[in-house]
């Protein structure tokens, strides 16, 4: 499997540090190539959210580089969502420790997608970062653990009413300031030509989908410069419509 891999991350106009972290990861295994990418949004004033979407993000890295070798020989998704599970609680519990010991509240989101060659897909998540899947349609993999997200769910809040709810920026779960977390699993299977976008919510605020759609269309992005391009664009789109957020956004095409 070959795959194509880009990310632009932007503190944006308004924020004096970007608390958004992302990683990506390839290795060429007995079982073939093996892509790792995940995008952290941190929250909690200054550099506290910068700290701890950084430790998940160092983690994930470890545990790709140290115990994904092992995993890997059995070739099952539940035993990586096993490992992943306990090792976001883990997170959950330092990253909570260390804000009470130093009188601090920080906390970060949460979007990790695995590709395991042609074997299977894992996403993992927490909050309100987004996995989409890019083909001639946008289609959001992730459900957004927010307020806003549940009040539509249970038919209190109409979309249209989004922009104006005054609690639309609750999470709720958060890795470091919830007491506990229960992350999603989203199991699958990549195909070529599929187009994988993980973006923190600055990325995705002041854009349409369809601006997204026409922007990562699978055919236009043919080499990586051109898909670090695209992500530009969409970026500087966001700045000239007044996104205050940092605004983060990584691509996989197979």
């Amino acid at each position: 499997m070959n795959v194509l891999t880009a990310y632009h991350t932007d503190v944006g106009i308004e924020k004096e540090t970007n608390q958004d972290s992302l990683c990506i990861e390839i290795a060429e295994t007995k079982i073939g190539t093996v892509v790792m990418a995940m995008v952290c949004d941190g929250m909690g004033g200054l550099s506290r959210g910068e700290l701890a979407s950084a430790n998940v993000i160092r983690a994930f890295k470890n545990w790709f580089e140290k115990e994904l070798p092992e995993q890997l020989s059995i070739n099952n998704s539940d035993d990586i969502k096993y490992h992943w599970d306990r090792l976001i609680k883990e997170q959950n519990q330092r990253i909570a420790e260390y804000g009470k010991k130093n009188h601090l509240q920080l906390g970060t989101t949460l979007t990790v997608l695995l590709i395991v060659d042609e074997h299977f897909t894992l996403i993992g998540h927490v909050g309100d970062t987004r996995a989409y899947l890019v083909s001639d349609k946008l289609e959001q993999i992730t459900e957004d653990q927010t307020l806003v997200n549940l009040e539509i769910k249970r038919g209190n809040l109409k979309p249209e009413d989004v922009s104006t709810y005054s609690r639309k920026n609750v999470l709720l779960q958060c890795i470091g300031a919830s007491k506990t977390v229960d992350p999603m699993f989203i199991n699958g299977k990549a195909n070529p030509g599929d187009v994988y976008l993980i973006c923190s919510d600055g990325f995705r605020h002041e854009i349409s989908e369809d601006e997204i759609l026409s922007a990562l269309r699978p055919a236009e992005l043919t080499d990586e410069a051109a898909i670090e391009q695209k992500l530009k664009e969409l970026t500087e789109t966001n700045k000239q419509r007044e996104e205050k957020d940092n605004i983060t956004a990584v691509v996989v095409k197979i």
